[in-house]
């Protein structure tokens, strides 16, 4: 561990690259791309108080490439009671994140990722719908702490049950 530490120290002064200035960017990278996996894993575990823990005030939130609704500028809370209405209908949700793309800018970032959610609900006319995409988020540092201020869906395909959703719908209604 103290070799490879060297050699990123080693390589960045020779390349006259401040090494605290890269090893403090590498950490906020870290740091960001912990709060969208936060996200993500406490979604599926139904933990609504951390799911809005991720979320600056105010959250412009856009999902209109797949459902054709307009971005809205929502609370935290207003975001996980909209999900509440669905999600918790599912016997089970899976979302996947991965190659990531991450920018940090002072206390800014953009965040670039892929995106699939694999959602299971027993059905006859098939147990599984699937979404895929990528998203877009940007994050503001508050504090020692960064929060997703914007978050959009860029839909790509989905497959499997779609009428699985309006199933989830009526589930969660009856919870």
């Amino acid at each position: 561990m103290r070799s490879t530490a060297f050699i990123v120290l080693t390589v960045m002064v020779f390349n006259n690259q401040n090494p605290h200035t890269q090893l403090s960017n590498m950490d906020n990278k870290v740091n960001i791309q912990e709060v969208i996996t936060s996200l993500f894993v406490n979604t599926d575990k139904r933990n609504w108080a951390e799911v809005e823990a991720q979320f600056a005030p105010k959250v412009a939130l856009d999902y209109s490439s797949m459902t054709g609704n307009k971005a809205e500028e929502l609370t935290p809370t207003q975001i996980t009671e909209a999900w509440k209405k669905v999600l918790p209908g599912f016997t089970h949700t899976n979302h996947q994140i991965g190659n990531f793309i991450t920018t940090v800018k002072n206390a800014s970032a953009k965040v670039f990722c892929y995106g699939t959610a694999t959602h299971y609900l027993k059905d006859s006319k098939g147990d599984v719908w699937i979404v895929v995409g990528s998203y877009d988020f940007n994050l503001e540092k508050s504090g020692s702490k960064w929060k997703i201020v914007s978050m959009t869906f860029n839909f790509k395909y989905q497959d499997g049950n779609e009428m699985l959703v309006g199933k989830a719908i009526e589930n969660a209604k009856a919870k």
